[in-house]
């Protein structure tokens, strides 16, 4: 298992966000203490109750997907994305 912070823009290290990569492949997006993001394989989870938790949650999430909220959204409106409990 590997744990690092995320890297702004800037390459500065971004405190409390982390990205976790596990020996099975899966890559996670972790903002304080909480999972919010699990990249499988072949899906992508996110933490049904904290996907959207905040404003600064949502601005490092994006960053970590590489997409807009409003794509977020729909990706999970068409079931390309999956809601379930990740904590």
């Amino acid at each position: 298992m590997n744990v690092k912070n995320m890297l702004s823009n800037n390459g500065n290290f971004i405190p409390n966000q982390f990205i976790i990569d596990d020996d099975n492949g899966n890559r996670f997006f972790q903002s304080y203490n909480s999972i919010i993001v699990k990249m499988s394989k072949d899906k992508i989870y996110l933490d049904k109750n904290k996907w959207d938790y905040s404003k600064t949650t949502g601005k490092y999430r994006n960053l970590f997907l590489w997409e807009t909220k409003k794509e977020t959204e729909a990706k999970i409106k068409s079931g390309e994305y999956i809601l379930t409990d990740l904590n």
